[in-house]
């Protein structure tokens, strides 16, 4: 960059090597992720998951259209597929098992989440039509566990961003998308969050999450998933799985990356 002093650069430098020692912890062997494919026919334009044919929305996602106009999330941008069975997989329950947590699993997907965002965090904005999130959330976990999720207690230190809390209410949980399950507690009215999810099953808990924050005065929402699940044993799934193969993290590459294919899909109001 012209005008840049010397001191200038070798800071550059210096966070380049940072970030490229950080990605290293997401290669084989210790990580393997499951790249977001190409846009194709047979994959749903919201989650990237298995859809039926001729449908442009997996059945879970065309069923969040229930939580009505403006409640959905601006976009959603999964970093890897989740495959039933795999190690990364495994990760995704052992970070945050209660009994025993597993320390390798939160810092290998503390490293993924923080260098996604660093690459790609500028596409899931573009996506869901924001400069830049204001604040950060965490879908809760179904069964409503005690004192902070553990991946916000991971995150949030290195975001630095205002949390905007969610809580379930007493009696609403379940799998349905619901937009009185959360509750939305220091949201800032016109704000634009980051909400974060470890994985992406159905996603009714995440959409309405993102339902809940609307509510309360949320402007935009982008939703970025660390694992979206594929079951290899269900009819639409397996077909998928079948195809998908293990691969290191690829800083040049994401689900809604603006020069990539993955992008060419068609465009759908939320």
């Amino acid at each position: 960059m012209s005008g840049s002093t010397p001191l200038d650069a070798g800071a550059r430098d210096t966070e380049n090597r940072a970030w490229d020692i950080l990605r290293r912890r997401l290669r084989p062997p210790f990580t393997s992720l499951y790249p977001l494919e190409s846009y194709s026919p047979d994959l749903c334009a919201v989650c990237r998951g298995p859809a039926r044919p001729g449908c442009a929305r997996c059945y879970q996602c065309a069923r969040h259209e229930l939580l009505g106009p403006g409640q959905l999330a601006d976009a959603v941008v999964p970093i890897s597929y989740a495959v039933k069975g795999t190690p990364f997989a495994a990760d995704l329950w052992r970070y945050k098992s209660s009994l025993a947590p597993s320390a390798a699993a939160r810092m290998s997907l503390l490293a993924l989440l923080l260098a996604f965002l660093h690459d790609h965090g500028a596409c899931a904005w573009r996506q869901a039509g924001m400069r830049a999130p204001g604040q950060l959330a965490v879908v809760p976990t179904g069964g409503g566990r005690p004192g902070p999720h553990p991946l916000l207690e991971l995150s949030a230190p290195y975001l630095r961003l205002p949390v905007a809390r969610l809580v379930i209410r007493p009696g609403e949980q379940g799998r349905d998308p619901n937009v009185n399950r959360f509750m939305a507690m220091r949201t800032r009215r016109g704000a634009d969050v980051l909400l974060l999810d470890d994985t992406w099953v159905s996603g009714a808990s995440a959409q309405s999450a993102a339902a809940a924050l609307k509510r309360a005065g949320a402007r935009r929402v982008a939703v970025v998933v660390l694992g979206r699940h594929v079951d290899p044993a269900s009819r639409l799934g397996g077909p998928l799985a079948a195809r998908l193969a293990p691969a290191p993290y690829d800083p040049a590459s994401c689900a809604v990356h603006p020069s990539s294919a993955r992008d060419s899909g068609p465009k759908l109001e939320r």
